[in-house]
């Protein structure tokens, strides 16, 4: 851990964020003159691809990576699970499994600008969260063992409609569920960033105002519930929030996995557990792990895009790997004294 977080932050992933979005727009096979950037409104081509394209691309993946690096910060505070992330409550899955229920149909409308796709996948993410709640809800009290529990059983359930429905939908059906499946942010627009910016932007609000309680929550109820914390009230409302913002994400970049256990755990090595410090490093770093992997998705081949979710997992089942045998040790360090 740094000596002063705060100072890591402010000197370090501050202007690594500033140099990321004015960097990464500029790279990719193709090579847009400079003065485009004085020219937004003009039809050329290098004005098109650098404003049209890429600079909203980077803005997503930056607002993608900032959201799903808290969501994993808040779910392995409110759940004490460092191997929680923001998919562990099936999320993800009751978003892929809208996706797949609307390609399978055919689901082709548009509501309000918004394609049917997204729509579908926002309907099922939201059924996911109502049903996750329900269950909490359903046993008296909230308990974090029972909504992870329950998250888990959801998750595997809707992955077994998704694979029933891949077979029995044609081959052009399944190719486009499994490319969604694969998290992607190619489909960048300036619509999308409209669509995604309430949920990221409410998500983020709730949780630097509720960082003290994080802190809490992150040791036992008991404690929290002694310094005059409604334990569930709080655990649920941050859940509710963070569930949101996740479904908002996964709506339009797919399940893109492990951003949000690999940036919460590297930022705690770095500047502490403290949420004070914890969530606006791991914002930063989310946003800027999240450009720079989808920033080599898009120029690591000449002949195709690769989705960023594959690069993600590509880096992501190592660290996951490693982390498993940190804490391994460090229990049965505990265990021997």
């Amino acid at each position: 851990m740094v000596k002063s977080p705060r100072h890591f932050i402010y000197y370090i992933l501050l202007p690594l964020t500033a140099v990321t979005l004015l960097v990464m727009p500029w790279l990719g096979d193709y090579q847009p003159a400079w003065d485009v950037i004085f020219k937004p409104n003009s039809d050329h081509l290098d004005t098109v691809i650098f404003w049209e394209i890429r600079v909203p691309r980077v803005l997503l993946a930056m607002l993608a990576g900032m959201g799903l690096s808290l969501g994993g910060v808040v779910f392995q505070a409110i759940f004490r699970n460092p191997l929680a992330t923001p998919f562990t409550l099936g999320v993800a899955g009751g978003a892929s499994l809208g996706v797949t229920l609307a390609i399978f149909l055919g689901f082709n409308l548009t509501f309000l600008g918004i394609s049917g796709v997204s729509v579908a996948a926002l309907t099922g993410a939201l059924g996911s969260i109502a049903i996750v709640y329900g269950i909490a809800r359903s046993t008296g009290s909230i308990s974090p063992n029972t909504m992870l529990l329950g998250g888990v059983a959801i998750s595997f359930f809707f992955s077994s409609l998704i694979l029933l429905l891949q077979y029995l939908g044609d081959m052009s059906d399944s190719f486009r569920i499994i490319h969604w499946l694969m998290g992607d942010l190619s489909r960048a627009s300036v619509d999308t960033l409209f669509q995604i910016l309430p949920f990221v932007t409410s998500g983020v609000l709730i949780t630097v105002f509720m960082h003290r309680e994080l802190n809490l929550l992150s040791l036992n109820d008991d404690l929290a519930a002694s310094y005059g914390l409604h334990v569930e009230r709080t655990r649920m409302i941050l859940f509710l929030a963070v569930s949101l913002m996740i479904a908002g994400i996964v709506t339009v970049c797919g399940p893109i996995g492990f951003v949000g256990i690999m940036a919460p755990h590297i930022c705690r090595l770095i500047v502490g557990a403290h949420h004070r410090n914890l969530v606006p490093a791991s914002i930063l770093f989310g946003g800027v792990f999240l450009t720079l992997c989808d920033t080599l998705a898009r120029t690591i081949s000449t002949s195709a895009e690769v989705p960023v979710g594959i690069i993600t997992a590509i880096l992501g089942g190592p660290f996951f790997l490693w982390l498993l045998f940190r804490n391994g040790r460090r229990e049965a360090s505990l265990a021997d004294h």
